[in-house]
This record gives structure tokens, sequence and C-alpha cells, in this order.
């Protein structure tokens, strides 16, 4: 770095990145920055910089540039951020530590630090848990431990484990064996070593009834309620123990007994086209996924598959890693499973794909069929994911729970908390993006609070209005409209066509 460098990035002030101090009398605070860079973007850290932003410089002896160094070996595990001298005036000279971000987590003294804009802060205790975790994945995780001293071949699924095998050779994705034993199609899959069976093979083959006990995290939960949340009472209830491919079978199965299927004849056409109220493919894709990415290390955990009125959420015990987020999982993405041996050999079945695409597909597949973009949310250790149902053409006849189309009573369309009464004049307001001022004018209530969690909340939750801005849910320019569903019920109960809206 010259000093035309210097001076640009002292122009720009303290930010995350960069931190500026007066002399290496401040080191000690330096080396929790240093620190919290180590565990973020990386950045600079200047001595030789007064209050005013000033490169007014300091002495710099070799001593000098031992007291830093000895202070950066406070922290763990080892770094080396890249030290250097940059001559001011006379005898007076900048140091400048020059840090690269990423790995870690790290620790100055024994205590981690973090980046919140220009301040340097200690921490949280569950986000250095959760970064340590991840550090440690590559080695040590639950997939790749010996399973328990006893548990042999014999309590997997041999069938299983030779359809996995003639699926993958099929596919390509598995070279033709020459010995199709159970032992070595198993090492092949990677999931023995040093003559041990790892974890992985239990829970991608394990059947043996004795295994449950020690295993009790192999089961899928899937249940059908009678309304929006589960406060409602079930219509289907079940659960099941066993490994990977067999829960997802069994979840494909729950699904093709309650999601309805509609129909209807294409003018000019002597067939019939049916659509689901949820795309298979995307469902199936949604719950491969969470049986790969799951945490297998919680014992009481289990991945669920849960059908509601008016929605559908598979949800899996864990949390988002390695910098993923719901924003990521809707474009283009790095594929990094949390159990990459899981993962695969469902690849190498078939049952998924690589490289990030499996988020991909299942929006596109849901486009496809209709049905909005599905949402991932991480809430109270696990991770969510919710489908809506598809946007069914007018004229179509529904098979299954719903019974054959008709026109709903606006009892079954309406929210509980919201009068029926109500209703019609609030999606009528809706046709046009109205503020939540004219809703409330509408609904003749005064109390904000009172009316977003009584009536605005659970109109949107039942998809009959949305945000018009609603990645700024409190936003003074928020306003809503009515969705396709909101259109068509105003349609079937005013006796009219509802406005067009913006």
């Amino acid at each position: 770095m010259n000093l035309d460098e210097l001076k640009e990035l002292v122009r720009g002030g303290e930010t995350e990145r960069v931190e500026l101090k007066r002399s290496t009398g401040q080191r000690t605070a330096a080396g929790k920055t240093v620190c919290a860079m180590l565990n973020g973007l990386g950045g600079f850290v200047i001595f030789g910089v007064t209050d005013r932003g000033e490169i007014a410089g300091q002495t710099v002896a070799a001593r000098t540039l031992e007291d830093v160094a000895n202070e950066l070996r406070k922290i763990e595990p080892p770094a080396f951020p890249e030290i250097e001298t940059i001559q001011i005036q006379g005898e007076k000279a900048a140091v400048v530590l020059t840090v690269t971000g990423g790995g870690g987590p790290y620790t100055f003294d024994g205590r981690p630090y973090v980046r919140r804009g220009s301040t340097t802060v200690l921490m949280p205790t569950e986000e250095y848990n959760h970064r340590l975790m991840e550090r440690l994945h590559a080695t040590q995780r639950w997939e790749n431990q010996p399973a328990p001293d006893g548990v042999t071949v014999d309590d997997l699924d041999a069938e299983q484990i030779q359809m996995t095998l003639e699926n993958a050779i099929r596919l390509g994705r598995v070279d033709p064996a020459t010995r199709r034993d159970i032992e070595s199609i198993l090492r092949g899959l990677e999931l023995i070593h040093d003559g041990r069976l790892l974890n992985a093979a239990v829970a991608l083959f394990g059947s043996s009834n004795r295994l449950k006990p020690l295993y009790p995290q192999l089961e899928i939960r899937l249940a059908r309620f009678r309304g929006r949340d589960r406060l409602a009472d079930f219509a289907d209830n079940r659960q099941y123990w066993g490994h990977a491919f067999s829960l997802l079978r069994r979840a494909e199965s729950f699904l093709m007994d309650h999601v309805p299927i509609a129909g209807r004849v294409i003018p000019g056409k002597m067939v019939r086209e049916d659509q689901p109220l949820y795309p298979p493919r995307a469902t199936r894709e949604a719950i491969a996924n969470a049986i790969c990415h799951r945490d297998y290390a919680i014992p009481g955990g289990a991945v669920a598959v849960a059908m509601y009125d008016d929605h559908l959420e598979i949800t899996n015990p864990g949390r988002f890693h390695f910098g993923i987020t719901p924003e990521k999982l809707a474009r283009p993405h790095e594929s990094k499973p949390w159990n990459p041996i899981i993962a695969n050999v469902f690849y190498r079945a078939g049952i998924i794909e690589r490289w990030g695409s499996g988020t991909l597909n299942i929006i596109d597949w849901c486009n496809e069929n209709g049905n909005p973009p599905p949402t991932w949310q991480e809430q109270a250790g696990s991770v969510y994911v919710t489908f809506r149902p598809a946007v069914l053409p007018d004229e179509t006849q529904v098979a299954g729970e719903l019974g054959p189309k008709s026109v709903p009573s606006l009892s079954q369309v309406c929210p509980k908390s919201v009068p029926s009464d109500l209703l019609i004049p609030l999606l009528q307001i809706a046709t046009t993006p109205a503020p939540i001022e004219f809703l409330m004018k509408v609904a003749g209530q005064t109390n904000r609070t009172r009316f977003r969690n009584a009536i605005l909340r659970p109109l949107l939750d039942a998809g009959l209005i949305e945000m018009t801005i609603p990645d700024k849910p409190r936003s003074s320019k928020q306003k809503y409209r009515l969705t396709e569903r909101g259109r068509r019920v105003l349609k079937e109960h005013e006796g009219g066509t509802a406005d067009e809206h913006g």
C-alpha cells in the first residue's frame, strides 16, 4: 500500500472494514478488531490517524512492530495479518494491518468478536457455537461417525441397497460394479470406514426394529389439519420410523392421499388436463432436501410434512449453514449439504440433483403448475419451506378432499376472526391498492394493532390480499391489494368482475 492509497482509505472514515487508531498504544483494542474482521469480511486497522482523521503517523521502531505482533498472538486459531509501515514525513510512519476475512471462528484472548458497522462487539455465544460447529464439520459430524457397536450389515435393507446401485448405474452416476455384494456396494458409496458402518449407512438403509432405540430421529411426521394452523383438529396424523428412502416414499404416498387433483376438458380437444394443488415433483424434491440437510444429531428431531387448508409446510430440524439464506436459495448458489455423504447417495440414486439446482427446480415446477413461489425460513431451530396452492381455472373440477368445484360460502373463505359481513367490503376497497387507514375505516376500527392482528393478518394469511411492498411490511407507503384468489372470491360473491389492481 502506498501513501495515496492510505489517504483514500482514511478519507472514507471508519467502516465495517476500516478501523483507525491514534497509535500502537491502542494495540489491545486493535487486536479485538482484527479478530472481528477475521470473523467477517476482513479489512484494515490503521495506526497513526488522529481523531480528526489526520494521518499524523508515529515513531515506529523494531520494538513497536514486535509489540503489535505479540498482541496478535492472542488470536486463536493463529492468524497472521500483514503488517506494513508507510512513511508519512520525517521519522513518522503509519502502521497498517491488512486482515483477510473468512474461516474461523476466531477469538482474541479467549473471546470472539464481530464487527457491527464501525464498532467491534462480542460475538453472541449462539453464533460462536454455530460457527465452531461449521468449522469442525468437514471432519467431525454425525453422519461420518461409526455406528454403535453391534450394528451390522444385517440391520440394513439389502434390497434397497441393491436398488440404489442399479439406479446409480442406469443414470451413469456409478460405474458398473464387478462386485455386488452388500459390503462392496456400501464401501463404494463411502458408507464403511475402517471396517465400520457409518451412521450415514443406517440413516440411508437401516431397517431393523432393534435400531429404533439407537436412532429415534429416523422418523417422519405427516399430518393433514382441518384448518389453517396447528390449533386445528387432525384430519389425518401419521408417524413412521425407517430409513431415508422409505420415509421419502411414505411422504409421497401421504401427499397422494391428500393433495386434490383438478381436472378440466380443454376446449377443442377431447382430452382432460389434470393439475394438482401442489406439484409433486416440487414437494418430492423439498422432502428429499429436508432428509439430506436435516440435523441428525438432534435425537428427538424429525422431518415433518403438514398440510393445511391454505398451504403445505415441510420442516426439518436444523438451520441454514455456510452463509446460505432464503434469498440465496431463489437464485443460483453453491451446494453445501450438511450431510454430504447422505446427499451423495441420494444424488447417485437419482433422488436429488447437485450444484444447488434443487431449490431452483422447485421454483420452476411451482411456476409451471400455477403455484406461487415457495418460501424458505429458519425459525426456532428448524428450516421451513412453505407451498401455496395453485391458482385453478374457473371451469376446473376438483377431485379429492375438496370435492367438485362449487362457489364456496363466505364462511368457508373468510378467516374466523373476520366478520363475514365485512369480507366483501374489504375486498372491494382493495381492488385498487389501499392504505391501512382506508381498510380500517371500512371495518369501523380505530385501533391499528387490533386491526392488524384480527383482520389484516388473517386476510394476508388466507391469500385474499397482499402487500404492495412485501419486503418492507412497515413502510409508510405500504398499501394492500387483492390477490388472484381474492379477485375470484369477490367475483363469485359480488356477481360481477373485480376491477384490475396495480
